[in-house]
């Protein structure tokens, strides 16, 4: 067999994207995946999550009209799970891939040699030869050191968004995206639930300001939302029948009968066979999450093992970019205008930086906040909490960061993404017509104000710029 362009191991959204854009290229392409073609984002990830969101906010407004049974019917539906099966049908990922003209291996996929990748599957072995070899294997949930762990009953994100069936209670280790989506669900179906985050702040990678928003709601919701302890241990309940319980660092206890591990993600590329080109897998050397993507001649990460943060998105972007600079495009990766989302009721994004960021980066910021339950959009739809803020470089007039948690911020976020993206000025911006009363409209008027306060003549002096005519 003529050596491929490229051998991909891990069949996930990065891995995807680099065998459909190298076979738009041209490229020729082998992909294998031990587990499911298409990875976890849409079977036991973003989309039977977010699936799972819908049927708990609508079982929320009206709990006669929409009940769990239909919920986990239709997050069946969204993973493309038969009724009676266990698991999801992957096929129509591997089949577009081979409509593509992709060679798709469902194995094992080891790096053998520089170059070369050995495959394994049903019980035979063979051996693919590559110039350029991807690595997009993507993260599984982290097992914290706790004593006892391995007696009570624990769900990853797999059982959790598979389940078919409401656990009786539950506690939450991590306050994360993926803790405060599962404990909004699980909550809103009646079911009590416990999350414990060791850090003083839910979502602590988040904008301080949606992480209040995101607190306030799960506890209106009903979630003991214990902030500042760690679980030291965790003890079986009496019976098979009674709940576990885990003991925190602050000596009080917390109880539930099944425990979700939501507390970061781990990278499996320990045994992927990178030391062939020279990678230290052993820890000693700690492995670069820097998105730099290109590792060495002929090797390539992407996805979440490659950093610098966790999304399916920025796992596309990669996969895309690494065939591209592979193929010889003058291009590096930015990520400047990297945004998050996090799909609680109401939903929090961000990009960029916050204001405590930028200024210890050395960059003159300031920033403007509009409070979205006093805005028109907000008057509207009877909101009693949510924010949008923005961050400005008084040198550049640009955004650097943005922030925002409102119904609908997912979507509204990308003005400002757009906006870092192509370094447009906040002169630009503020002139910028916005629907009324939309969420993007709030942004026009922080823009407004955020002029303002660039063409204060205190701070025309301070950047040396002249008024604007």
């Amino acid at each position: 067999m003529d050596p491929f362009d490229f051998v991909i191991i891990g069949a996930g959204p990065a891995g995807e994207a680099a065998a459909f854009k190298a076979r738009d290229l041209g490229a020729s392409v082998a992909i294998v995946d031990r587990l499911w073609f298409g990875g976890s984002c849409p079977h036991i990830g973003c989309l039977p999550s977010k699936s799972l969101l819908d049927g708990a906010t609508r079982h929320h407004r009206n709990p006669a009209a929409y009940d769990w049974p239909k919920t986990s019917a239709a997050r069946d539906y969204m993973v493309n799970r038969p009724a009676d099966a266990a698991e999801p049908d992957d096929s129509s990922h591997v089949d577009r891939l081979r409509e593509a003209g992709a060679l798709a291996y469902r194995g094992t996929g080891r790096i053998v040699g520089r170059g070369t990748v050995a495959v394994e599957h049903d019980d035979t072995r063979h051996e693919l030869e590559a110039t350029n070899v991807v690595v997009a294997v993507g993260s599984v949930s982290k097992r914290p050191p706790i004593d006892g762990l391995d007696s009570v009953p624990i769900w990853t994100n797999r059982e959790a968004t598979l389940t078919r069936e409401l656990p009786k209670s539950l506690i939450i280790l991590g306050g994360g995206p993926t803790g405060c989506e599962l404990g909004q669900v699980f909550v809103r179906f009646g079911v009590p639930t416990t999350i414990v985050q060791s850090g003083p702040r839910l979502s602590p990678t988040d904008h301080p300001r949606n992480s209040a928003v995101m607190r306030k709601t799960l506890e209106a919701d009903g979630v003991n939302v214990r902030l500042g302890v760690r679980a030291l241990r965790a003890r079986a309940g009496a019976t098979s029948d009674s709940p576990a319980s885990i003991d925190l660092d602050d000596g009080t206890t917390v109880t539930g009968h099944t425990v979700l591990l939501a507390a970061g993600r781990s990278f499996p590329i320990e045994d992927i066979g990178l030391e062939h080109y020279g990678v230290d897998t052993t820890g000693r050397t700690p492995f670069a999450r820097d998105g730099r993507l290109r590792i060495t001649d002929g090797l390539w990460v992407i996805g979440d093992p490659a950093g610098p943060e966790l999304h399916t998105h920025q796992g596309h972007y990669q996969g895309e970019l690494a065939v591209r600079m592979a193929l010889g495009e003058s291009i590096l990766p930015d990520y400047r205008a990297l945004p998050r989302a996090t799909y609680t009721d109401p939903e929090a994004s961000s990009v960029g930086m916050t204001l405590d960021e930028a200024l210890g980066a050395g960059i003159d910021a300031f920033e403007k906040v509009g409070d979205f339950a006093t805005s028109a959009r907000g008057y509207s739809i009877k909101a009693d909490m949510g924010h949008i803020t923005i961050t400005v470089d008084r040198r550049t007039r640009q955004l650097v960061g943005a922030a925002m948690a409102c119904p609908d911020a997912s979507a509204a976020i990308h003005e400002c993404v757009v906006a870092m993206k192509a370094r447009v000025t906040i002169d630009m911006l503020a002139e910028t017509i916005h629907a009324f009363p939309s969420t993007s409209r709030i942004l026009n008027g922080l823009f407004a104000d955020a002029l303002k306060e660039l063409d204060a003549p205190t701070n025309l002096a301070r950047s040396g710029d002249q008024p604007r005519s």
